[in-house]
């Protein structure tokens, strides 16, 4: 009889902690739902018309609407380099203040320096993810480059550091200028 109600009281507790973290999993998907903005379904098909002007002269943006789908908490973009490659204007040190930045090459070449990691070519097919905040500079890109961007949140702010150090990305914290605020959808 001992034994019985000893499995009986383990098969209850086993119960109870189920429904225990049921009850937490409903709870937190509550809150979640609650604290991330609505996003919606969106479809955004390829137009020559659709790249526009935005944060640099260099570039043309196309704006995918995942930015207005999310309500702000993503944008994604695909950037097409604007020929040619003009050291003196796209090599300005600079981060953005974001949370989340990932860059996937979609055609030609991009060669740029990254704080800590040195220069790098990324060509069609590489992928890479910029931490928050890591200064880099754009040093070289073919006639032809396109990438895809996403980024969190999707306003964010560009900061342009001080060009008196050279080549050589300053160490983190060292030579901020000004911010520009980066808004476009």
């Amino acid at each position: 009889m001992a034994r019985t109600k000893a499995k009986s009281s383990g098969r209850r507790a086993r119960r109870q902690t189920a429904t225990k973290r049921r009850s937490a999993a409903k709870a937190t998907s509550a809150a979640r739902q609650q604290t991330k903005p609505r996003q919606r379904f969106v479809v955004s098909h390829h137009r020559e018309e659709d790249f526009e002007g935005g944060l640099r002269r260099y570039a043309k943006y196309r704006d995918l609407g995942i930015a207005r789908a999310t309500n702000g908490m993503v944008r994604a973009h695909v950037i097409r380099f604007v020929p040619p490659c003009r050291p003196e204007e796209v090599s300005k040190r600079h981060y953005h203040d974001v949370d989340f930045q990932m860059v996937y090459v979609l055609k030609g070449w991009i060669k740029t320096e990254f704080e800590g990691q040195g220069a790098m070519v990324m060509r069609a097919g590489s992928a890479w993810i910029q931490p928050p905040r890591i200064e880099h500079v754009v040093l070289d890109y073919s006639d032809d480059c396109e990438v895809l961007e996403v980024i969190l949140p999707a306003d964010f702010a560009t900061v342009e550091l001080d060009e008196r150090r050279g080549a050589r990305i300053p160490p983190r914290g060292q030579n901020r200028v000004r911010a520009v605020p980066t808004r476009r959808g």
